[in-house]
């Protein structure tokens, strides 16, 4: 065999149409390919990003009993600046009332988004199952996100909407178990009726029933993983694999050191929810 030979046909011996056709199949199968990712990918390619809303409850009237978020400041600062990032415009809103919370969530649903790839809303603030708190009381999550479900979002309809919720879910405590390490073409456009509970994620910082860890410095186990997800993974993953490596990190990472014995040595997972139907892939904007 000459040097240098392998397994190609040589030039010389390629025709002209056989080359043509090789090159006709490859450009088709990229456009192929093309198409089917379209097909499942959302599109954002809009000429905003999106909004993006933080409510940060930190001080709570005293009829709630409930104490100050100490570290909430430092979780709604680094989401800011995370998605600040991403390219959204982000709004920040500090101790709001049960009212005046789902005022703002029904005027952001009423916003014009059409030339918004999505939209995103992070909620800090004490919980139970099924409820957040206001600064003066308990709403339950589903009335506040019902606005985005409604005809007046009709702009979002087909684009995701990212629910990121830190607060409690009850008061259960994940003692932990121990475990071993594993590591080792363009398509026709139709218009479609999708349902009404498409399109949303909701990342809740624990699983149903159980308490949320934060640190009155640093901020919440769920928060500090998620911005350090997306700093390092916006771009090269699509969200719901981010939350996944957001959970690890949390379950893997994380453990309460508390003086009191009943609250020490505490462990906790984040919780994903997606009705997703493509995937979200952040591009740079």
């Amino acid at each position: 065999m000459a040097e240098g030979a392998g397994d190609k046909m040589p030039l010389e011996e390629r025709t002209p149409a056989e080359g043509q056709d090789k090159l006709d199949s490859r450009l088709n199968s990229l456009a192929l390919s093309s198409s089917v990712d379209d097909k499942y990918r959302y599109h954002m390619n809009h000429k905003n990003r999106g909004h993006f809303i933080i409510i940060n409850n930190k001080n709570f009237d005293s009829s709630t009993n409930m104490g100050n978020r100490n570290g909430t400041d430092e979780d709604a600062a680094n989401l800011y600046q995370r998605f600040k990032e991403l390219g959204f415009d982000v709004k920040s809103y500090n101790n709001l009332k049960k009212i005046q919370m789902l005022k703002v969530m029904t005027d952001a649903s009423r916003w014009d988004h059409s030339e918004c790839d999505c939209f995103g809303c992070a909620m800090l603030s004490h919980g139970d199952e099924g409820v957040v708190y206001g600064t003066d009381g308990q709403i339950a999550l589903d009335r506040l996100i019902q606005p985005f479900k409604g005809p007046q979002s009709y702009t979002l309809r087909g684009k995701p909407k990212i629910f990121i919720i830190q607060a409690c879910r009850g008061d259960q405590l994940d003692h932990g178990v121990e475990v071993q390490s594993d590591s080792e073409v363009p398509i026709e456009e139709k218009v479609y009726r999708i349902p009404v509970e498409a399109d949303f994620v909701y990342a809740y910082s624990t699983v149903a029933g159980y308490y949320s860890w934060r640190n009155s410095t640093k901020g919440s186990w769920f928060i500090q993983a998620m911005c350090k997800m997306l700093k390092q993974h916006a771009y090269n993953m699509n969200f719901v694999q981010i939350l996944t490596r957001v959970n690890y990190e949390v379950a893997y990472e994380f453990e309460s050191n508390a003086s009191k014995e009943s609250m020490n040595k505490k462990k906790q997972v984040p919780s994903i929810v997606s009705m997703l139907t493509k995937d979200l892939i952040f591009n740079r904007k």
